[in-house]
C-alpha cells in the first residue's frame, strides 16, 4: 500500500527530515583522524533529542544505535562502536530522526583526511546517481526512471550498483512502500504521483556490486573488501520537479570552514 501524503503531512516530513539535516551538519564539525564512530553516535543522539525528537534508528528491528555508520568496505547498517576513524578512511552516516510522528532520513560518505582520488571518485559519482535519480522523481515517471538514472549515472564511471538494498517509501513508517531500487529500466514500475514520498539512496561500490552480511547481522560489506559510498534524500514526488525534504545544505556549511 502506498500511501499519499498531503501537504501538511509532508510539512511535517521536511521538519524531520531537516532536523536530519542539521544532525548530519553537527557530525561534519568534528569527524577527523582520533574521532571514534561510537562519539558521533552519542553527538548524534543528544542533538536529535534536544531538539525535540528522537532517533528514528534506535531500537528499529532491534538495532542497538542512533546512526548507522560504514566504513570504508561497509556498504551499510554498520554499528558505531569504539572503531577511531583515520586518515584515509572514507565513512557513511545513515540517520534517522522520529519527530510529529513523521520520520526522516537521509545519508552522506565523509571523506576523513586525505582519501584516495579513486576513492574521492566514487563518492563524487555516488552524490551525482543521487541527484540524477532525483531529476526523475516526477509525477508520471516511474520508479524504473529513477533506478535506470542511478545505474547509468554510477555504471558509466566505472562504479558497481549494489542490488541487494534499495530505497523506500518514507512517512508514518520509516520503510513504506515503495521499494526503490538504484537500478531499473526506463519506463518501468511503480508510476510515480505527486505526495507520495520516497528516499532515494544509491550504494556503490568501487569495485564489484556483491555483498555479504557481516557476523554482527547488520553491517553489510562488499564482498571483495573494496570501500562502497552511500548518499539519501528523502523527497516528494512534485509535478515538475522533486521537492528534496532532506538537505546536506549544513554538512557542505560544515566542511567549507575545516
Amino acid at each position: 500500500m502506498i500511501y499519499l501524503k498531503t501537504s501538511e503531512e509532508i510539512e511535517l516530513l521536511r521538519e524531520s527530515n531537516m532536523l536530519v539535516g542539521k544532525t548530519l551538519g553537527e557530525l561534519a564539525k568534528i569527524i577527523k583522524p582520533g574521532v571514534s564512530t561510537l562519539e558521533l553516535d552519542k553527538l548524534a543522539e543528544e542533538f536529535i533529542r534536544d531538539n525535540g525528537a528522537e532517533p528514528g534508528f534506535l531500537g528499529y528491528g532491534g538495532f542497538p544505535n542512533t546512526l548507522c555508520i560504514s566504513c570504508n568496505d561497509q556498504v551499510v547498517h554498520g554499528i558505531p562502536s569504539s572503531y577511531v576513524l583515520k586518515e584515509g578512511d572514507v565513512v557513511s552516516i545513515d540517520c534517522g530522526v522520529y519527530k510529529n510522528k513523521y520520520h526522516g532520513d537521509s545519508a552522506y560518505t565523509f571523506a576523513v583526511g586525505e582519501i584516495d582520488p579513486e576513492v574521492q571518485k566514487l563518492l563524487n559519482a555516488t552524490k551525482e546517481s543521487l541527484y540524477k535519480g532525483i531529476e526523475n522523481a516526477i509525477e508520471g515517471k516511474r520508479i524504473g526512471d529513477v533506478g535506470f538514472a542511478v545505474q547509468h549515472h554510477a555504471e558509466s564511471q566505472g562504479f558497481s550498483v549494489v542490488r541487494e538494498l534499495v530505497g523506500h517509501g518514507v512517512g508514518r513508517d520509516l520503510h513504506e512502500d515503495p521499494q526503490v531500487p538504484n537500478y531499473g529500466r526506463r519506463g518501468q514500475g511503480v508510476k510515480l504521483k505527486a505526495g507520495m514520498v520516497i528516499a532515494i539512496e544509491p550504494m556503490i561500490n568501487l569495485g564489484k556490486r556483491h555483498v555479504i552480511q557481516a557476523e554482527d547481522g547488520w553491517t553489510i560489506i562488499t564482498r571483495d573488501n573494496k570501500p562502497s559510498a552511500h548518499f539519501e534524500h528523502t523527497v516528494a514526488i512534485g509535478k515538475g520537479n522533486a521537492d528534496i525534504l532532506s538537505s546536506f545544505k549544513f554538512v557542505e556549511e560544515a566542511l567549507n570552514k575545516n
